[in-house]
């Protein structure tokens, strides 16, 4: 009874129309669509981490790139945990990022968009773990970035590769 619901619930969702994103693999459209944007470099450490990100994501380094992927990024580090004496017990982390995909050829911004993630912060006693603590969640606030622009950015080269 369950394998013959099982099996009826998989011809039901290969006729909804859902295709996988990364059809093909390497060789797939989203994956070379990926491989061809070439990712601008982004200043600070945070720009750093992002960029590096991306490039990891996207299958490396341009070597023919079609598309530009500029980033801007606002990174603050905001105090919000106040004790009696004003020493601060937490803090949180916000990383933004406003992006757009220009095509190389015609300098036509084809996709701007916005990507974002936050992260709380203990404040401690000592010093170099609350410094260490407010790096590891920049990088981690790295990661969540980069993931949410190639999601974004998957999405768009698979639409124009279908002529949607």
């Amino acid at each position: 009874m369950i394998r013959a619901l099982a099996l009826a619930m998989m011809l039901a969702l290969g006729a909804c129309g859902l295709k996988p994103m990364y059809a093909g693999g390497s060789s797939g459209q989203v994956a070379s669509g990926l491989s061809a944007v070439q990712v601008a470099p982004i200043p600070e450490r945070a720009g750093w981490l992002v960029r590096n990100a991306l490039v990891d994501r996207m299958g490396g380094e341009a070597t023919n790139p079609v598309f530009r992927l500029e980033v801007e990024l606002d990174d603050n580090l905001i105090a919000f945990g106040i004790r009696g004496d004003s020493t601060t017990t937490r803090e949180r982390r916000t990383l933004r990022a406003r992006y757009r995909l220009v095509e190389i050829g015609t300098g036509e911004v084809v996709l701007d968009a916005t990507a974002g993630s936050d992260a709380g912060i203990d404040v401690v006693s000592s010093e170099y773990a609350t410094v260490a603590a407010e790096q590891t969640a920049q990088e981690r606030l790295a990661t969540v970035i980069a993931d949410q622009m190639v999601s974004r950015i998957s999405l768009y080269v698979r639409n124009r590769a279908s002529g949607q």
